[in-house]
């Protein structure tokens, strides 16, 4: 992208008044999207995205600074600018960058580019006729299709010098179905971190079938009784309660400045021992998977949570440093706009040992939350409100009636330490994470847990 010597050049320059650290960022990025209402072309959309980012640290201060220009001129002006601000005395530092190839543990076999928009519109016709022909209740079907290459440079005054491509493709599906009175929703997302041979390993009319069958599944549902109650969560996307509620928690962004509940317990019970959280950069292709992180680290396979007892922290350099602990490679940002900081990737409470049968078989009373929506988490305390999207009620042991407008309300730190049952089916959801440093791709994940008393919310 950029002449090495170059930015050397703008690494040092960066320094020059004082930092211990410089880094620059470069991104070039290409997004298409394309959508379907009503079985009509709504959008296509194309557009690229290329600039640079440049941060510049001393002690536990940094400034970041960020441009679109990026000749040697302007990188140059924006670096001394940049130094400016944590101007401490000038200095005359070299750098001099090696190169660093990164593994590659996500090979892509169609780059997105290379399929045509009729190809990718094929994709989108035949999820909307299976999902609108799925009941005469579907009044209205809308699907989307995704996908991104983002390529990124990365250098800073350590001498690193690292290129990374990354590649991700996803579809939507939302049906809402109605009778007159009222309207429901189904929403299916699944995406990888593949190019356009991730619809040669999915099904998509299956995933149309699903968003629908939920949609009419809750427009024929009860409302939900509040109490408190047992509450039987599924895999997946259920998972989003325990990266919402304690995963932030567990970031170094919150951990270092003393705004978790779990700052300083390293090696403390802070769960169930039937609980094992994961957070893994390096699941072959998975949509939250990188191969290096924004601050060059490679991805790994972090600890959090082991049979119930703090292991570890998701943490960054800056981070890093006020925490005295290294990168564990969770840096991550939206764009260039952005300056870094530790963030998920593919976070879930591993398979335990309870039979998923046995789960429900056990539990007398309670709601049974099939899916999970979206919801509300204080970052600081962990409590949390979050939709059931599809759920219903259990009695005497066995799923009853569906049941709809139910929420859950809780407290990750205590939820965790309820959670007696953990089920053996693993599985990932796919969703965008908004936090300090943008909007990320991240999947959550889960087996079939039950939390032994929950406060749900209805009517």
């Amino acid at each position: 992208m950029i002449p090495k010597d170059i930015l050397e050049e703008v690494l040092e320059k960066a320094l020059s008044l004082g930092g211990d650290f410089a880094e620059i960022f470069i991104e070039d990025r290409i997004n298409n999207s394309l959508r379907i209402v009503n079985g009509k072309m709504e959008d296509v959309l194309s557009g690229r995205d290329y600039g640079a980012g440049i941060r510049i640290m001393k002690d536990f201060r940094s400034v970041y600074a960020y441009t679109n220009d990026t000749s040697r001129n302007n990188l140059l002006d924006t670096a001394y600018k940049a130094a400016c601000a944590l101007k401490y005395s000038e200095q005359d530092l070299k750098v001099g960058l090696v190169e660093r190839i990164a593994t590659n543990i996500s090979p892509i076999k169609y780059v997105p580019s290379s399929i045509s928009n009729v190809k990718k519109t094929e994709v989108l016709k035949t999820a909307y006729k299976v999902a609108k022909e799925y009941s005469p209740e579907i009044i209205q079907v809308t699907v989307g299709y995704g996908d991104v290459d983002q390529k990124v440079l990365i250098a800073n005054s350590e001498g690193l010098y690292i290129q990374d491509r990354r590649v991700r493709t996803r579809l939507f599906i939302q049906s809402v179905a109605g009778d007159g009175k009222e309207n429901q929703t189904g929403f299916e997302g699944p995406g990888a971190g593949r190019g356009f041979e991730f619809f040669e390993m999915i099904d998509v009319e299956a995933y149309a079938k699903e968003a629908s069958r939920t949609a009419v599944t809750m427009l024929h549902a009860d409302l939900c009784p509040a109490g408190r109650m047992p509450v039987v969560i599924d895999n997946g996307f259920g998972g989003v309660i325990f990266h919402e509620a304690c995963g932030h928690a567990l970031e170094a962004t919150s951990v270092a400045k003393g705004h978790s509940v779990f700052t300083n317990k390293i090696g403390e019970k802070i769960a169930s021992e039937k609980v094992t959280a994961i957070d893994d950069g390096t699941i072959p292709n998975a949509w939250g998977s990188i191969n290096i992180d924004d601050e060059g680290t490679p991805s790994q396979k972090n600890i959090l949570i082991e049979k119930g007892i703090l292991k570890g922290y998701m943490i960054d350099k800056l981070n890093g440093r006020r925490m005295g602990m290294e990168s564990t490679g969770n840096s991550r940002r939206q764009s260039y706009r952005y300056s870094p900081t530790s963030r998920m990737t593919n976070t879930y409470i591993a398979a335990g040992e309870d039979n998923e049968e046995d789960i429900i078989s056990s539990t007398a009373e309670g709601l049974y939350a099939k899916k999970m929506g979206g919801g509300s988490v204080n970052p600081v305390t962990g409590e949390f409100n979050f939709a059931v999207a599809e759920g219903y009620l259990i009695r005497n042991g066995k799923i009853d009636k569906p049941v709809r407008g139910a929420t859950l309300i809780g407290k990750g730190s205590e939820v965790l330490l309820r959670i007696d049952m953990v089920g053996k089916n693993l599985s990932l959801g796919q969703g965008m994470c908004g936090s300090v440093s943008g909007s990320i791709p991240a999947n959550v994940g889960q087996p079939m847990i039950r939390v032994s008393e929950l406060i749900v919310g209805g009517r």
